[in-house]
């Protein structure tokens, strides 16, 4: 696939239980096989850490990617509670979803915390989904570009061009998740085009190649405005992704302009 092939990611947050995980993804499965889901685009299933097994297993050999939520520093020690990319990865997890806003707001998350997990996901063989956002004050305050190269500037400087390939950026503003708000496909593709330039200058080569997702309160009436845009290659669904029909309409939605791109 291109490097900019369009993705599409169901991050569950803290919800279903293992055995409802194993049910969602049986009958993903079913659908991914019988319909080829997947076809032009790749998708991503982020469930709780308990269910990892279970959903990378049933989803084996379906071309659909498992990611984990987070990670702890580390590989293997006396770190009591934490997992480390290196178990993750054993449990079948490809991918990790860092820095969600969630992360930051009630666990602590700093910048720079982010930026150190993203060297570990790398060095653990896990492709990184970095989530960046403003807050609503920041928003009307005018602060969003500000805010968002506040929280990629320690990233960009701790990966370098030798370890970016393969990174996704997923751009939600905090104001948008579950609340049933988004910013205009005009904005999102405003903001993703800047943050591609940006990334450009710093890191030369990489702007081009770097895919940009779009998330909060992404659902299946309006996820092909997301496909649509020039520098928006896909979507990080939250909570319209729990229910298995929901997200196998999404994973069907026709690509539109991307289609003619590739």
């Amino acid at each position: 696939m291109s490097p900019r092939t369009p993705l599409l990611v169901a991050n569950w947050k803290m919800y279903k239980t293992v055995a409802e995980s194993r049910v969602w993804a049986e009958r993903f499965r079913e659908a991914a096989l019988r319909e080829g889901l997947g076809q032009g685009r790749e998708l991503v299933v982020a469930p709780t850490a308990p269910s990892l097994w279970v959903v990378a297993t049933a989803l084996d050999g379906t071309g659909v990617g498992v990611a984990a939520q987070n990670l702890d520093l580390g590989v293997e020690g006396a770190l009591t509670g934490a997992v480390s990319g290196y178990l993750l990865r054993q449990a079948g997890a490809e991918w990790v979803v860092l820095g969600h806003s969630e992360r930051r707001q009630h666990f602590g998350e700093s910048d720079q915390l982010v930026a150190e997990k993203v060297l570990a996901a790398v060095e653990a063989g896990l492709e990184p989904i970095v989530c960046i956002g403003e807050t609503e004050e920041e928003h009307r305050a005018g602060k969003t570009q500000e805010r968002l190269l506040q929280q990629l500037s320690p990233v960009v400087a701790a990966a370098g061009p030798e370890r970016w390939p393969g990174l996704v950026i997923a751009y939600e503003p905090v104001w948008a998740i579950g609340s049933g708000r988004t910013p205009t496909p005009e904005v999102i593709d405003e903001i993703a085009g800047s943050l591609r330039s940006w990334l450009g200058q710093q890191l030369p080569g990489v702007g081009a190649a770097t895919r940009i997702l779009y998330g909060g309160s992404v659902n299946e009436q309006n996820l092909a405005s997301f496909w649509s845009l020039e520098h928006i290659d896909g979507a990080l669904v939250g909570g319209a992704s729990l229910d298995v029909e929901r997200f196998v309409t999404m994973a069907k939605t026709p690509l539109g302009a991307k289609e003619e791109r590739r």
